[in-house]
């Protein structure tokens, strides 16, 4: 079969060249047919309509048609009575005296723009029979003009004729929700497009290159619609129509029941998903969430992530495992919107790319040849370097005062020290790990058992004071500025009195620092919301070797003896922290304590020396709450979270059926648009219904049952910058309004709280 396209002067009567409404053109007349060159001013036809004129005039296949210019008037008005003359004429010319039905459809000049498509928003009715009917359905676009807040946008009307389609659809010259310019989207249901922009139908979905070669194809039912020809037909006409409008479009299509291809709407592609650049790295929360696990601030970011960087950076170099000018050029671990996270290849946690290049290449056996006599003189002199290492660390632990009698200048100075002990824990924990043996005991093991032990001899005895008698237990808990300190609940006690931990053998007596054991499965995975402190006051004891009696530093093994000095580390710079917090508090510099975290570290010690705050400062807000990070992701322009698509099938969720549809990562509370819903609202609903489009802009995701990711509702999502997942299996049972959920609109993965 001729494509559609090529033959379109064949299509006779019904093609924009054939028989055409010849009332008025001018701009002062009330009907402006499509074939005049009038019609393509946005501003007298409407975006719409102009569109389709001058798609018909650079020879796309273009269904005749007639436009009601826009004109200030109330709507529902049709003018005077040679206006409305005018007008019947046209209606009868294209609709044979009401012999042949009509669609009128809405052409708005601020709809169908590159900034927005406010798809949906204004009424189209279908189906028009009769000259009353074709007045009142006037009368219906006219009115839809009208918003809820009183508002009227300028309204024209375009007039039609009714499409029996076979096969209907919407056709994206390039991918929105992967954001690829390299293949195109194709969504399709039997019948007009009408059911399938409206939501009411899936539709299936096909991935076609820029020629039309198919490469991948998704039905909610298995049905195909389209054959390898109609795919290839409308490859060529999104290609035209990017020629003829300078850019991917977004076109809705019809096939009629004789085969021929009519575009029924075209309009720039207003959002495409975020698309990491080529050799973005590829980053998991996985190493650092162990010890990171929750959301930071950003003087959080600077004590804690920044020194482990640097540490594993040195770890890395000396074990020739990367390059040197790869480790500086980009840090192995990185806060990405207050949560850390590492780069998996660094560290090995994936393969190589390509692993047979990889094996070609001679620069990391060089590089490893030139580190091996380093590696071999580490693995026999590190236990010594660690122990070397722990002894310092308690030896200042202990000469460390209360921080309450440091003065300013000796208070910055500690901050210093901690920052900087913590790159060479961290180093020489990293070293150890690949190193040395794998450890039978780890601190978080001996923290466990300690803590079971002390809950047995006193259930009621408060956290902070567990601590301070046993300050191994920290190794159970995360660093937090202005979090509570929590310990998990004790394990269960035999009858004889032993834990099942505790019947291992007493627990090593040992000072505080273990956060950061990957054993540390028992670290809270969310960070509690900031209550008074109940670590007790800067002038408390430091946790350290000096009141567990006699320590020997190789009491635990090294690698798990490191990790515990980081977490007392950490646990001394809280304190300092909140030290530093009170006297800029009391020095009227801070109205707030717990503001102090939103400083950088420069910032801090500018603060504590010059009381002197960046200009920024009083528009800095904490950081809102966000999803988790991904397993695998990559960053896109903006460090937008894109995740990587390994973690699941592409466009699937994991187990819930849901395609991604509006890319981005969302948490929030169920809400199924009843009421005035939560401040974090996920709207839950069956379908992609337009009429849910106001509440867009107040949501954080969008969950739907039904959808295609080419309707009305997906489009505007990605608009709006809302995380989207359709075809979410019982979406609505599942998730019942109250629901914690977050929302990946990238993989489609849907997961309630604690799931």
């Amino acid at each position: 079969m001729t494509a559609l396209d090529e033959r379109h002067g064949e299509h006779g009567e019904g093609a924009h060249g054939g028989a055409s409404p010849r009332s008025g053109g001018t701009l002062g007349s009330r009907v402006v047919p499509l074939s005049r060159p009038t019609a393509s001013l946005p501003l007298l036809t409407g975006s719409k309509a102009a569109h389709l004129a001058r798609a018909a005039r650079a020879g796309l296949p273009v269904l005749p048609g007639f436009v009601i210019p826009y004109a200030p008037a109330d709507p529902g008005d049709l003018g005077d009575p040679c206006d409305l003359r005018d007008l019947s004429r046209a209606w009868a010319e294209l609709s044979r005296h009401g012999a042949r039905s009509l669609v009128v459809r809405s052409s708005s000049p601020q709809e169908d723009t590159e900034e927005s498509s406010l798809a949906g928003r204004f009424d189209s009715v279908l189906d028009v029979r009769g000259w009353e009917e074709f007045r009142a359905a006037v009368r219906t676009v006219l009115g839809s003009a009208r918003g809820p807040d009183g508002d009227s946008a300028p309204m024209a009307v375009l007039v039609q004729p009714m499409l029996r389609a076979r096969v209907g659809g919407v056709l994206f010259g390039a991918d929105p929700v992967a954001g690829r310019t390299d293949r195109m989207l194709v969504s399709a249901v039997r019948g007009g497009p009408d059911t399938l922009v409206s939501g009411e139908q899936p539709g299936t979905s096909h991935w076609v290159s820029r020629w039309g070669r198919l490469l991948r194809t998704e039905s909610s039912d298995g049905g195909v619609v389209l054959t390898g020809a109609e795919l290839r037909r409308l490859a060529r006409l999104a290609r035209r129509a990017a020629r003829v409008f300078g850019g991917p479009q977004d076109i809705e299509f019809a096939f009629d029941e004789d085969g021929r291809l009519w575009l029924l709407q075209s309009r720039p592609i207003t959002a495409m998903g975020p698309r990491p650049p080529r050799g973005a790295r590829l980053l998991g929360p996985g190493p650092v969430a162990e010890t990171l696990p929750g959301r930071l601030e950003p003087l959080e970011e600077d004590l804690w992530v920044a020194p482990m960087a640097r540490g594993l950076a040195v770890a890395l170099g000396l074990g020739g495992s990367a390059s040197r000018r790869r480790l500086r050029s980009a840090p192995v671990v990185v806060a990405v919107g207050g949560r850390g996270a590492a780069d998996l290849r660094l560290l090995g946690a994936v393969p190589p790319r390509h692993r047979w290049l990889a094996w070609l290449n001679p620069a990391p056996g060089a590089r490893r040849l030139g580190a091996a006599w380093r590696v071999g003189r580490l693995t026999s002199t590190l236990p010594g370097l660690a122990t070397d290492l722990v002894a310092d660390v308690d030896r200042r632990l202990v000469e460390t005062p209360p921080t309450g009698d440091l003065p300013t200048v000796e208070l910055i100075s500690t901050l210093r020290w901690t920052r900087s002990v913590l790159v060479s824990l961290h180093a020489q924990e990293a070293l150890a790990g690949a190193l040395l043996p794998e450890p039978r005991v780890t601190a978080a093991g001996a923290a466990l058992a300690t803590l079971t032990e002390s809950r047995y001899r006193d259930r009621s005895l408060p956290d902070h004071q567990v601590v301070a008698a046993e300050p191994v237990v920290l190794a159970l808990t995360a660093p937090s500025l202005w979090g509570d300190l929590r310990l998990p609940p004790p394990e269960p006690v035999h009858r004889n009195g032993a834990s099942a931990t505790a019947s291992a053998g007493p627990a090593p007596r040992l000072s505080p620092e273990a956060a950061l054991a990957p054993a540390s499965s028992h670290s809270p995975s969310a960070r509690p919301a900031p209550t008074a402190d109940d670590r007790g006051d800067t002038t408390a004891p430091l946790p350290s070797a000096r009141r567990a009696g006699p320590v020997s530093p190789g009491a635990l093994p090294p690698r798990e003896a490191l990790r515990l000095r980081v977490r007392w580390v950490q646990e001394l710079q809280v304190r300092l922290v909140r030290e530093a917090a009170r006297r800029l508090l009391v020095r009227g510099v801070l109205g707030e304590a717990r503001r102090v975290g939103l400083l950088r570290w420069k910032e801090l010690v500018t603060a504590l020396e010059t009381g002197g705050l960046p200009e920024d400062f009083a528009e800095r807000l904490p950081r809102a709450a966000s999803a988790p990070l991904p397993d695998r992701f990559r960053l896109a322009e903006g460090g937008v979270v894109v995740a990587d698509r390994a973690t699941g099938p592409s466009g699937a969720g994991d187990g819930n059926g849901g395609r991604g549809v509006s890319g981005g990562r969302g948490a929030g509370t169920v809400w199924d648009g009843e009421g005035s819903g939560p401040p974090d609202a996920v709207l839950v609903v069956r379908t992609l219904d337009p009429a849910l489009a106001p509440l867009l802009p107040r949501v954080t995701g969008l969950v739907a049952q039904t959808g295609s990711p080419l309707s009305h509702l997906a489009v505007l999502a990605r608009e709006f910058g809302v995380p989207a997942v359709v075809g979410v299996d019982d979406a609505v049972r599942r998730f019942p309004p109250g629901t914690r959920v977050t929302v990946d609109g990238g993989t489609g993965d849907v997961r309630a709280e604690g799931s």
